[in-house]
């Protein structure tokens, strides 16, 4: 089994690509782009596969960013759920797989509210997309609720 020391990168996304690592873009480097889009994806539950790539990317540059390589096994992880085994060394061409689709997933959700939104300045919808996750709906705010019915006051 060949030794996995690249990542692929979509094809058709290397415009968008361009535009967030770009002169006044958001993010500083492809990886960093790439491993938002992957967390995006899967927030979305955007896994999509694809076959035409772009220059491959090396996966050093991955595991050298703060949790890259976490990030890889997480999404792995959630993703094969009743597969603990996808966590084992000889797996890992599997977990980059999935990191691939997600960014991939994540990357088509991008250019979609770039193409319905108001605006097109790449910094704003970020921005938006990060505060979004961030922020937990009031439905879903259990411990919020707890308090609430409690009556207890912070």
């Amino acid at each position: 089994m060949p030794i996995v020391d690249r990542f692929r990168r979509p094809a058709q996304h290397e415009d968008l690509l361009d535009d967030l690592t770009g002169k006044g873009g958001p993010f500083r480097s492809l990886v960093e782009a790439l491993m938002f889009a992957a967390a995006l994806g899967q927030q979305k539950s955007r896994r999509e596969n694809f076959d035409k790539t772009g220059e491959p990317i090396r996966l050093a540059l991955m595991e050298g960013r703060l949790y890259g390589d976490v990030l890889i096994d997480m999404l792995a992880a959630v993703d094969m759920q009743n597969d603990p085994k996808i966590l084992s060394d000889d797996r890992l061409d599997e977990r980059v797989r999935i990191f691939e689709e997600y960014a991939n997933g994540g990357l088509n959700y991008i250019r979609g509210e770039l193409n319905t939104a108001a605006t097109c300045d790449l910094d704003v919808l970020i921005e938006n997309l990060v505060m979004g996750a961030l922020t937990v709906p009031e439905e879903d705010d259990e411990i919020g609720a707890i308090l609430s019915s409690a009556d207890i006051a912070w």
